[in-house]
């Protein structure tokens, strides 16, 4: 079959015509499409910038002003209200007329902000208030500025949010530090809310730093009641207070002045603390350890109690004239009723209640680093002498323990050895009371034995402050030396004290290795510290010898001013003059002090020191006095004498030797009591120390000044003997002879077997010999000795003489010319 033929379509018109368009291709504007495109030009109108309007207003960081800032403190945004109170802060600082011309009206619209649901925010204020607006309002009408601020803050303080009500006792808090009087006015109403924040447990039971807060708040505002302005210190945020027990304070201004419409506040409060005080009881009992913010919330509650029942304890609230509210107990009826909830509920869970085993606790804080507990225990420690004045108990015992353990636990130079110091210093006067009336008494004996272990605990306190806490050793220094004055009215308080003086020793000399000994802290510490120990001195019944050659040791170190030195001699003689030292121990620490005295410091090459020169030279002054105060010198020559002649023979050096020759003319009479060995080994000797003495004078010193300061030092050095000769002739003979063995010699000196003789060496020494002879020729007293015995001199200028025809000794032209210049010297002597 073929297919049919389709149908031919006929040509005709087209209504639309279908236009095929690509994919993604812009379709033209239609033809009948309007044009609304528009060209314009820029127009500069000069004076219309916005920054222009502000130009010689106050704006801040941002270009606000004041206006606009306050009006940004209501945004709702969080953050544009806290950048606006920025803002605030910022454009007061930079303009502080700005606040002073719109201080009222800017308060007036941020007190607004005390309520604020954002916390930022308000600590922001918080801040802003705390830095800037109410510091510089200080001046102005304070009644104003409190009544637009208490109103929102007592809003606050009532509000659903546990945070902004918590927030609005920390804006009344900083009221009332900045305007204390303004409390009056206010202070049923802010005591009101007090106890309505202090009943609600179920806030604080997480979160103690909270309550802590507000407890501190309260306390603030107890301690501007009348009857507690002996409140020195207002507490803050980060102190429990100072003063805990108020109640023992006797003597306390106590008025009403118009308070007593709060009394009845008062009373409602003071059962909520005592409950507060009850929750914490289960707690803490079975805590290991204290833990800090508990046991500052307890401190604070306790110290919240003392101040309200103040007036009750000591009738403040009897002096009020108005009368009692009809059904409400007077003042006696409330004093019965504050005292038995007391008595039954919280004395006896008192922390140191040994029912509770809590003074343990109390101990263990002290080894924690916990600054919290140490400040509440440095609270605690004023108290403790007033509990010990009421008399021993048990619990004094117990208490007393516990003490004695944080004293000797807590750390060298803290606040707390501080304060537990000032503590036993209070406690000295009521316990040496009770040791002297009843000394059979247990408990007294307690006492007795706490008291020992304080005093023998105070000497390694001081070496252990060494020099790096001056303020704690005076302190220390302080209370020992009350000690030694109490010392002298009680026998068992005086052999107390006299047994730290073997503790006593390395405060000032230590031994270190070898042997060495070093002067210890007394040394370094200030003056004022200094004359505190030496005074402590003066109160030992009896100074044993071990302490007394450690002072020794300290006088002898370069470090000690000469003023204590002075001072020290001065405190010993005062003791042996009190019969506190044993004439023997007095002299032979007198000879330690001018034998062992070295007037060249270490390292000089025995050049001497002019200041230790001077000083050693007073200090031998004054021992030779203090010797002839003593009395009886006919025995104390006889004590020093053999000790004196035994260290001369060991040749000390030439200050020494000096020294202690002036120490034997200062007992010594005329004639001389010295026995006759004595005399003979003065003898020898003599004439090597004139001779050391003369050496060192200059060539030719005749022909310069006499009152040149060389001259003036051989005389120094030659007077103890001028005395000597002059009291025993026979200690001039033999010394004439000595020299003269020595010169006829040549030799003055034994020489060792490596030493090589040589002329200059005996020119000096018979130069010397020759210095000493006119020496002693120009002294019109020892000329006139001299001249009875010119025998012996002729013999030395005899020896002099063939000294200089000597074939033994080779010398040069120059050398015999000074040979012969001694001769000649010596030829004008007795002339």
């Amino acid at each position: 079959m073929t297919r049919p033929k389709a149908k031919s379509k006929k040509p005709g018109g087209v209504d639309f015509k279908k236009i095929r368009r690509k994919i993604g291709k812009k379709l033209p504007p239609p033809k009948n499409a309007t044009n609304t495109e528009i060209k314009s030009k820029a127009i500069v109108l000069p004076e219309q910038s916005v920054a222009a309007d502000k130009a010689g207003l106050a704006v801040n960081k941002k270009g606000l002003t004041l206006k606009e800032l306050l009006q940004q403190t209501s945004h709702h945004n969080a953050k544009v209200r806290r950048d606006a109170l920025v803002g605030i802060k910022d454009l007061f600082n930079k303009f502080p007329t700005e606040m002073k011309l719109h201080k009222y009206a800017a308060i007036e619209k941020l007190r607004e902000r005390i309520g604020d649901d954002d916390k930022v925010v308000r600590r922001t204020l918080y801040d802003l208030f705390k830095s800037v607006i109410l510091p510089g309002c200080k001046e102005d009408n304070q009644e104003l500025i409190i009544s637009l601020l208490m109103s929102y803050i007592f809003n606050a303080m009532t509000h659903l949010a546990f945070d902004i009500r918590i927030m609005a006792f920390d804006f009344l808090d900083l009221v009332l530090k900045f305007y204390p009087p303004s409390f009056s006015s206010y202070a049923e109403k802010i005591f009101q809310n007090y106890e309505d924040i202090l009943r609600k447990n179920q806030y604080f039971s997480q979160d103690r730093g909270k309550l802590k807060d507000v407890l501190a708040g309260l306390i603030h505002c107890l301690s501007l009641l009348p009857w507690n302005k002996g409140e020195t210190n207002l507490v803050d945020k980060d102190d429990n207070g100072r003063i805990l027990l108020h109640a023992f304070d006797e003597d306390m201004p106590l008025s009403s002045n118009g308070f007593s419409h709060i009394i009845k506040r008062l009373r409602d409060l003071a059962p909520v603390l005592i409950n507060r005080f009850l929750e914490f009881t289960p707690s803490i009992t079975a805590m290991a350890s204290l833990e800090g913010k508990s046991f500052g919330c307890m401190l604070s509650i306790l110290h919240g109690i003392d101040l309200i029942i103040r007036p009750f304890v000591h009738g403040a609230d009897k002096e009020s004239e108005s009368p009692s509210l009809e059904g409400e107990p007077n003042g006696a009826m409330l004093d019965v009723t504050l005292s038995s909830m007391l008595l039954k509920k919280v004395f006896p869970l008192f922390p140191l209640s040994p029912a509770h085993h809590l003074s343990e606790k109390v101990c263990n804080v002290a080894q924690s680093d916990n600054a919290v507990s140490e400040k509440s225990l440095i609270q605690l420690l004023p108290f403790i002498p007033k509990f010990v004045s009421r008399g021993a108990s048990y619990w004094t015992t117990r208490l007393l323990q516990a003490f004695t353990y944080l004293f000797r636990e807590s750390k060298p130079g803290s606040l707390l050895k501080l304060a537990c110091l000032s503590a036993i210093e209070d406690m000295l006067t009521p316990i040496q009371a009770m040791l002297s009336l009843e000394k059979s008494n247990p408990e007294n004996l307690e006492l007795q034995e706490y008291l020992m272990a304080w005093i023998a605990e105070l000497p390694l306190l001081l070496i252990q402050l060494g020099d790096k806490h001056p303020a704690c050793s005076e302190v220390a220094l302080r209370l020992q030396l009350h000690i030694g004055q109490r010392a002298l009215s009680n026998s068992s308080l005086a052999c107390m004290y006299d047994d730290v003086q073997d503790k006593l020793q390395n405060f000032y000399c230590t031994c270190q290795g070898g042997g060495k000994k070093c002067s210890g802290p007394f040394v370094r510490l200030p003056r004022e510290s200094q004359e505190l120990s030496l005074c402590c001195l003066y109160y030992f019944s009896h100074l044993d010898f071990p302490i007394l050659k450690s002072i020794a040791c300290c006088c002898l170190s370069p470090e000690l001013d000469p003023s204590v030195l002075f001072r020290i001699i001065e405190i010993l003689h005062s003791a042996y003059r009190e019969g506190h030292i044993k004439i023997a121990d007095h002299l032979s620490i007198f000879i330690t002090f001018v034998l062992r005295f070295k007037v060249s410091p270490e390292g000089s090459s025995g050049l001497k020191s002019v200041k230790l020169s001077q000083t050693f030279k007073s200090m031998t002054t004054l021992l030779c006095s203090y010797m002839a105060q003593i009395g009886g010198n006919y025995l104390v020559l006889n004590i020093i004498e053999k000790v004196i002649i035994d260290h001369i023979l060991l040749k000390p050096p030439l200050d020494n030797s000096c020294s202690l020759l002036r120490m034997i003319v200062a007992v010594d009479s005329k004639p001389t009591r010295l026995s006759e060995q004595s005399i003979i080994i003065l003898g020898n000797y003599l004439s090597e120390y004139l001779i050391d003495a003369a050496q060192s004078l200059p060539e030719h010193y005749d022909e310069q000044c006499k009152r040149s300061t060389q001259l003036t030092s051989v005389h120094y050095y030659l007077l103890p003997c001028f005395f000597l000769f002059d009291r025993c002739h026979k200690l001039l003979n033999l010394v004439l002879k000595t020299m003269r063995s020595a010169i006829a010699e040549s030799s003055l000196w034994p020489i060792s077997d490596d030493y090589t003789q040589h002329p200059s060496n005996w020119l000096v020494r018979v130069n010397a010999v020759a210095s000493v002879l006119l020496l002693i020729d120009k002294d019109p007293k020892m000329r006139q000795i001299l001249s009875s015995f010119k025998e012996g001199v002729d013999s030395i200028i005899q020896n002099v003489s063939s000294l200089q025809s000597s074939e033994k000794i080779s010398m040069t032209i120059e050398e015999k010319h000074k040979i012969k210049c001694t001769y000649d010297r010596l030829k004008m002597l007795l002339r």
